[in-house]
C-alpha cells in the first residue's frame, strides 16, 4: 500500500513538473512577443472573413482553413477551432456561431478541416490539428494575431483531438507531418477549451452498444482502426496510465441531457485530471443534449460567453507569469 502511495505521488511530481515546464517556456516566449493583449470578453469587433488551404491529405483533398479576423490593430489572441462529427463527418463550417461569437470579442479564430475517418483513421486527423497549430504560429502575425497566445476549442470529436493536442504536443507521432520553413516551431498550446468532449473514447463506444446506436458505434470502429487503439488515444486512460502528459489548463462544458458521452463519464475524467495536477473549469448545461449550442438559446450564449471569460482568465494569467517572471529576472 505504501508503495503505490509513493508511486502515485512520484506520477504527481512528474505530471507537476511537466506542466511547469510547459508554462516556463510560454512565459519565455511571452518575453519576446513584443505586446501586450489587450483582450476584453464584452467587446465588439466587426469581422473579416477569409478562406486559406493549409494543407492536402495523401489523397489530395484540400484541407481548408476559415480565418475569422477582427477588424483593428491587434495583435489578438489566437484560437484554433477544431470541428465534431464523430471523427467521421463535418467540417470547418460546422461551428460558426461560436467561431463568430470569440473572433467578434476580439480573438484571431481560425477553423480547420481536419481528415476523415473513412479517408484515414487515427491519428490521421490529430496529425492534421498537430501541424495546424505550427503552422497558424507561423502565420498569426501576418493576420493580426498573437502566437504565443494560441489554444484550441473543439466540440465533441474535435474536444477528443484538442484533448490529445495539449496532453501531448510533443508525441513523434503527431508531429508527423513537417512543417516547411518553420521546422522548429513547436506544437505547445496555452489552453484547451471543450463543449461535449470525448473524453473517454471506450466509454462513449460502450454507451452507443448498450443504446444499439448503429451510427456512433461505426463511426468509432472506422476511426480506430486498429481497434485497440482506442485505449491507447483514450485521454481518460491516458491519465489512468500514468503517463507523461502536459496538463494545460483545460474548460469543459457538458450538457446534462447528453445520451452520447454520459455526464457522469465526463466528469470522472475532469476529476481524474484535477487529481493529476491539472486545472478544469467544468459546468454542466441544464437541459441540453449533446449538440446543443448548434440553434440560438439562452444556454448557447452563455456557452459562447463561458468560453471568452476563460480565454480572458487564461491571458491574465499569462500576464502575471511573465511579470513574475520578469521581476525575478531584474
Amino acid at each position: 500500500m505504501h508503495q503505490q502511495a509513493t508511486g502515485r505521488r512520484r506520477f504527481l511530481l512528474s505530471m507537476g513538473a511537466l506542466g511547469a515546464a510547459g508554462m516556463a517556456s510560454c512565459a519565455q516566449t511571452d518575453s519576446r512577443s513584443g505586446a501586450a493583449i489587450a483582450y476584453d470578453p464584452k467587446a465588439g469587433f466587426e469581422l473579416e472573413v477569409n478562406e486559406v488551404e493549409y494543407r492536402r491529405t495523401p489523397k489530395g483533398r484540400a484541407l481548408m482553413a476559415r480565418i475569422y479576423r477582427p477588424r483593428g490593430a491587434g495583435p489578438f489572441p489566437v484560437v484554433l477551432d477544431l470541428h465534431g462529427g464523430a471523427w467521421n463527418t463535418k467540417d470547418r463550417m460546422a461551428e460558426q456561431p461560436m467561431d463568430r461569437a470569440i473572433a467578434s470579442s476580439g480573438a484571431l479564430v481560425v477553423a480547420i478541416d481536419l481528415t476523415l475517418a473513412p479517408e484515414s483513421p487515427y491519428p490521421a486527423n490529430v496529425q492534421d490539428a498537430n501541424f495546424a497549430v505550427r503552422w497558424l504560429k507561423s502565420k498569426a502575425r501576418q493576420w493580426g494575431g498573437d502566437p504565443v497566445t494560441l489554444g484550441v476549442y473543439g466540440s465533441s470529436s474535435g474536444g477528443h483531438v484538442a484533448e490529445l493536442l495539449g496532453m501531448r504536443p510533443t508525441d513523434a507521432r503527431y508531429n508527423a507531418i513537417a512543417l516547411e520553413g518553420a521546422p522548429n516551431v513547436d506544437a505547445v498550446v496555452s489552453y484547451v477549451a471543450t463543449r461535449s468532449p470525448i473524453s473517454d473514447t471506450f466509454a462513449r463506444y460502450q454507451n452507443a452498444e448498450q443504446r444499439k446506436r448503429a451510427s456512433l458505434i461505426k463511426s468509432s470502429r472506422t476511426y480506430f482502426n486498429p481497434w485497440e487503439t482506442v485505449h491507447e488515444a483514450n485521454p481518460q486512460e491516458i491519465l489512468e496510465r500514468r503517463e507523461k502528459a502536459m496538463l494545460v489548463p483545460l474548460l469543459v462544458m457538458q450538457g446534462a441531457l447528453d445520451d452520447n458521452l454520459l455526464p457522469a463519464v465526463q466528469e470522472r475524467f475532469v476529476n481524474t485530471y484535477r487529481t493529476a495536477g491539472g486545472k478544469v473549469s467544468y459546468s454542466v448545461f441544464e437541459n441540453s443534449i449533446h449538440d446543443w449550442v448548434q440553434e440560438p438559446s439562452p444556454q448557447t450564449t452563455r456557452a459562447q460567453e463561458m468560453v471568452k471569460a476563460f480565454i480572458a482568465e487564461q491571458l491574465a494569467a499569462r500576464r502575471r507569469t511573465s511579470t513574475t517572471d520578469l521581476i525575478r529576472s531584474s
